[in-house]
């Protein structure tokens, strides 16, 4: 089996595909990459056994930029919802501590009585 380097950038319409110490091809979609690499790969080199391609895709620093504070935004995202969980357990632990029918805990925080004895407990 061998293996390949190939590094994946944008070049207008296509994909350009440099596959290391072989050369270059284009693939018009993503879903074309392996397709178009290994061919490259046979054509090139002969190597006629069966051949692995690793790749690396480089987008635009614009598009990684996105991606990153896409992430960023998820995270805290998360880490929000799960503040504003341990806050609606909070609230309902006090009206029950304070006396409050879990059915009417349920009623106050919009979830059902069993959900608020989730809550509580």
């Amino acid at each position: 089996m061998a293996s390949y380097r190939a590094t994946v950038t944008r070049d207008g319409r296509f994909w350009l595909v440099r596959v290391d110490g072989v050369g270059s091809t284009q693939a018009r979609h993503l879903r074309e990459l392996d397709t178009m690499a290994k061919d490259l790969i046979v054509v090139m080199t002969g190597d006629s056994e069966e051949v692995v391609v690793e790749y690396d895709i480089r987008l635009p620093a614009e598009v990684q930029d996105h991606l990153r504070r896409s992430e960023e935004l998820r995270a805290a995202s998360a880490e929000a919802q799960a503040a504003a969980a341990a806050e609606v357990r909070s609230a309902a632990r006090q009206l029950h501590e304070q006396g409050v029918a879990l059915r009417d805990v349920g009623q106050l925080l919009g979830v059902s009585h069993q959900r608020a004895h989730q809550l509580v407990s």
